[in-house]
């Protein structure tokens, strides 16, 4: 019998130590997992989405709420089980919630691989953003409009 992840779902409750052991494999150190700690505690976490198989989570996502633009969420930090990656489960997981910002109307940013998100259906970031990071590897998915033309993320990304 073949073997697939679940469908994406929120986190659980009690799940937190699990995702931390993913973020930590994933990554090769504890910064992501020590991201996601703070960011929960700052309640700058929109949303925590996990990708399930056989009882374990394998994948994950945060969704956490920008400082400006108002209402704009980061996409950060993403992982999957290191002896599970390049099977295009990321990129599932990822594209699910791309399908979601484009049919929600958020406004989704995200800071890496410019040829991996452009797969998932984000696109460069628009001309005249200004950004603490480097603006050729940010993207976003969704309307991306905006009055305020900076990219502010929470405090737990400084």
């Amino acid at each position: 019998m073949l073997k697939s992840p679940d469908f994406m779902r929120e986190m659980k409750r009690g799940e937190e130590d699990a995702v931390s052991q993913l973020l930590t494999s994933a990554f090769g150190q504890k910064d992501e997992a020590q991201l996601v700690d703070v960011l929960r505690k700052s309640r700058a976490i929109a949303g925590e989405m996990v990708l399930p198989m056989a009882g374990e989570v394998i994948g994950y996502a945060a969704l956490s709420k920008m400082t400006a633009p108002k209402g704009w969420l980061c996409l950060a930090p993403v992982a999957i089980r290191p002896d599970l990656q390049s099977r295009g489960y990321g990129r599932r997981l990822v594209g699910m919630i791309t399908q979601w910002a484009e049919l929600s109307g958020q406004t989704l940013v995200v800071l890496g691989d410019p040829a991996f998100y452009s797969r998932c259906g984000f696109t460069p970031i628009a001309e005249g953003f200004t950004s603490p990071y480097p603006l050729d590897h940010t993207l976003t998915a969704g309307p991306a409009k905006a009055k305020s033309k900076e990219l502010t993320y929470p405090k737990a990304f400084g």
